[in-house]
């Protein structure tokens, strides 16, 4: 086993705590949360069963990501007509900017507070030439 690897296999928990594998080397019946949620699963309030570790090489800081066992894992919660209303406003809020009201069909920069058109007045709007003519 390779020195990185190394480092990051520990399946009994004695050197970092928790039961360690290197990346994409966990054994089956435990995933993360993404994973547990393409399968349609959600943790459920179970504590953490293990942990994968990836080593950055420029920095040499470890990356984690946490396991659940999917034989504990709990069905998703199914969205409920108020929380799609809510998302919704929620959305129609982020889409909608503050200084001119007009809703867009992207998201406001947070970078800018608002739309880019209120944001860079002055600038001039690139027009596109239509007529073929240099």
């Amino acid at each position: 086993m390779s020195g990185v690897y190394g480092k990051c296999f520990d399946p009994t928990g004695a050197r970092h705590g928790l039961p360690t594998y290197p990346w994409r080397l966990a054994p089956h019946g435990l995933a993360t949360r993404r994973q547990l949620r393409a399968q349609g699963l959600r943790p459920g309030g179970q504590p953490i069963a293990a942990q994968t570790m990836r080593i950055n090489r420029r920095t040499g800081s470890p990356k984690v990501a946490y396991l659940y066992r999917e034989d504990l894992a709990l069905p998703v919660r199914p969205m409920t007509s108020r929380k799609w209303g809510a998302l919704a406003l929620a959305m129609l809020a982020r889409q909608t900017c503050p200084v001119c009201g007009v809703i867009y069909s992207y998201c406001m920069p947070r970078s800018l507070g608002c739309c880019v058109l209120c944001a860079y007045p002055t600038t001039p709007v690139a027009v596109s030439d239509q007529g073929g003519q240099p």
